[in-house]
């Protein structure tokens, strides 16, 4: 894949490909077509179908392993079903779980079998729920240094006590991965817990924010957690997580591409009609330019995307490719969707039309899984050596 320019995808991802489009286009797009605007999930009479479908097409847990009764899919094709999912009004929520699968989180997958026959079959079975807590309120950014919750063993179990903020889905999840200090300061220090939400001493809180849905506030105080829901070892959680975290920047990023490909079609079809002083939007120059610079900008922001995602599939580190392709694609979809927005002039603004719920959404996209100042201080690091380096 050194000449991107020739690069082409294999012919199993082409299928997959189109296979997403397909199945978005034909059944979730008009599933979700007489929705209420800033609906985010569908109910459950037409979810469920639905389900049952992205199952038959092979697009149920794309993440988890084939072993597991997943799509086993590898992280380029992972990008595939984000980049077609997200072209759907609810796609930032529907790619963040492939097609209506609910993978459950790729760190479940480094413990026992039993903690994965209790915790991931019944996600991936019933389509049951979980989420991640890192993020606290002390720095989200450097959590190997923020995490200040703390799990504390006392006999066969650990007593949990302490904050996370903006985790996603925890509401609707039946169970969690919390990472939480074992030890001293640093990244040795933390370890990772499944937690229960149904047992006493969690509380969980909404947190509004811009977009269609809210994230939580999660609250534990002395909350037990068994000596056996302990993943992995003690003191080693974050090492666990790091793989997890920079591979998850790549299908992210290839969400708000999709996102932004959606956008600049919609604007491309209303210049074509749009009629101002006598011409069509689309024959003055001032709106081709925006058109064009948005399609320069997207045919880039993939080619990054999916070259991260080759490398990580040849078993290469991509800690710098993944933070490039998460920088410049949110970033990307962002100017991309404004100036579509630009074309639309009144009507891009208003809530007839996707373009301002997603322009909500993909101003948290330049946060949400590192922020792009971040991502620009990793790549930094690794250009001039790091030691001079300062956030």
């Amino acid at each position: 894949m050194n000449d991107l320019g020739s690069w082409q995808l294999p012919e199993e991802l082409k299928l997959l490909q189109e296979t997403t489009r397909r199945f978005m286009e034909r059944e979730v797009q008009p599933a979700e077509a007489d929705e209420p605007h800033d609906s985010w999930k569908l109910p459950e009479e037409k979810l469920k179908p639905l389900q049952a479908k992205a199952r038959k097409a092979g697009l149920w847990c794309v993440q988890t392993p084939e072993e597991y009764g997943g799509a086993g899919l590898n992280l380029l094709g992972q990008c595939l079903v984000a980049e077609e999912a997200a072209k759907c009004k609810m796609g930032p929520y529907i790619a963040a779980c492939g097609a209506f699968g609910f993978d459950p989180p790729n760190i479940i997958f480094s413990g026992t079998r039993e903690q994965i026959e209790k915790y991931a079959l019944p996600s991936i079975e019933k389509g049951e729920k979980s989420f991640v807590a890192i993020t606290e309120a002390s720095g989200g950014s450097d959590p190997a240094r923020a995490i200040r919750a703390r799990a504390e063993k006392k006999g066969d179990r650990y007593i949990l006590n302490g904050t996370k903020i903006f985790i996603s889905g925890a509401s609707e999840a039946s169970w969690g991965i919390v990472f939480a200090r074992t030890e001293g300061p640093g990244r040795e220090g933390i370890s990772a817990f499944i937690v229960e939400t149904k047992q006493p001493g969690l509380t969980i809180s909404p947190i509004p924010v811009i977009r269609s849905y809210s994230p939580y506030e999660l609250h534990f105080d002395n909350f037990e957690v068994p000596a056996e829901n302990l993943l992995g070892k003690e003191g080693k959680g974050f090492s666990i997580a790091e793989k997890w975290l920079v591979h998850g920047r790549v299908p992210y990023a290839a969400a708000t591409i999709g996102l932004g490909q959606a956008s600049l079609a919609l604007a491309v079809e209303w210049a074509k009609q749009r009629e101002t002083f006598g011409a069509r939007l689309a024959d003055r120059q001032a709106i081709q330019w925006l058109l064009v610079d948005s399609e320069i900008e997207l045919r880039a922001a993939r080619m990054l995307v999916y070259d991260a995602a080759w490398k990580a599939d040849r078993g290469e580190d991509i800690k710098v490719d993944a933070a490039i392709a998460k920088v410049y694609g949110t970033e990307t979809a962002g100017r991309v969707v404004d100036r579509c927005i630009q074309v639309l002039g009144g009507m891009g603004v208003s809530c007839e039309m996707p373009l301002e719920r997603w322009y909500r959404e993909l101003r948290i996209k330049r946060i949400g899984e590192g922020p792009s100042e971040v991502m620009r201080m990793v790549i930094a690091r690794n250009m001039v050596g790091g030691r001079n380096v300062r956030g």
